[in-house]
């Protein structure tokens, strides 16, 4: 098992060999072109319900020195979940925050050792080859390299080209954490104010811009976001919006693109209560009660 940090001591450094996960990873030969070893970040807080899928995709996709983790106390099977990945990676370091996402992920980068880091939300999961692809953009002037977040939900083609090109525009101005390769170097002396629990990307992207280096955004590599059913409320879908929207209004050259987000999103909501009217009526017949959607996602009877 791991030794669980707190904040006071989180960030005293280590210095030991890489852990050699070669039995355990399935990574792709591209990788031999380099050596590069990355520290990945991701926050957690009750992230049981598709943390061991990120983390599969995240091992064996990433040449992967460390994996940080920054908790807020999960109370749910997030630690466990983490435990076994110790038990077979032996490079996991569990951090316990009660703090924001931005002091989270000021106390993950003063964490890492790595010449590289990355960000990864804990309901993504990456594509093959994500660093492999991801790699080819690593030039000397680059300070950050973003891959697309795709909807896991988006099945239809033109909404989902429209989405790309949506999400594309608003990662220029606003970027995102949800795939994100950064150079070390390029975040040093970065102090994300401790109030920022959202939009804590946005000042990242803007550190890294001012520091002169270039953040890229790519169509490849790329994540699948798995956001929770919840998010498919009514109640949800408003309070998405409403934060899109705000965001907006600081950059009013977006608000065309977030209208467009917003009108998906309402789309989503649309067809994700039309199919679970459709999944009562086939069921209705054979079960007393519709399982209804969990806060997290997870499906209670």
């Amino acid at each position: 098992m791991f030794d669980v940090k707190t904040v006071e001591n989180a960030t005293a450094p280590h210095h030991k060999e890489p852990p050699n996960t070669a039995n355990m990873l399935q990574q792709s030969s591209e990788y031999e072109f380099t050596n590069t070893r990355i520290d990945v970040i991701v926050l957690t807080k009750n992230s049981e319900r598709l943390l061991n899928e990120c983390l599969k995709s995240v091992y064996r996709n990433i040449p992967i020195n460390r994996l940080i983790i920054v908790d807020g106390y999960s109370s749910d099977g997030t630690l466990q979940i983490l435990k076994e990945f110790q038990e077979k990676c032996g490079n996991v370091v569990l951090i316990q925050d009660k703090g924001t996402r931005g002091s989270a992920r000021q106390i993950a980068i003063n964490e890492v050792e790595t010449e590289w880091l990355m960000f990864v939300d804990s309901d993504v999961v990456l594509c093959d080859d994500w660093f492999a692809k991801a790699a080819k953009l690593m030039k000397e002037n680059v300070g950050a390299i973003w891959g697309m977040e795709i909807w896991s939900v988006l099945k239809n083609m033109k909404i989902l080209k429209l989405f790309e090109r949506i999400t594309m525009k608003i990662f220029r101005k606003r970027g995102g954490t949800h795939d994100l390769l950064v150079r070390r170097k390029a975040v040093k002396g970065i102090q994300i104010p401790f109030h920022l629990h959202t939009y804590e990307d946005a000042y990242i992207k803007s550190w890294i811009c001012q520091k002169g280096y270039e953040v890229i955004p790519t169509y490849e590599p790329y994540c699948i976001h798995y956001r929770p059913e919840i998010v498919w409320t009514i109640k949800e879908s408003i309070s998405l919006i409403a934060s899109d929207i705000r965001f907006a209004i600081r950059y009013p050259q977006l608000l065309l693109s977030y209208t467009v987000y917003a009108a998906i999103v309402v789309y989503q909501y649309a067809l994700h209560n039309i199919e679970a009217r459709q999944l009562r009526q086939v069921l209705g017949s054979k079960v007393s009660g519709f399982p209804r959607p969990a806060k997290d996602g997870r499906m209670k009877v």
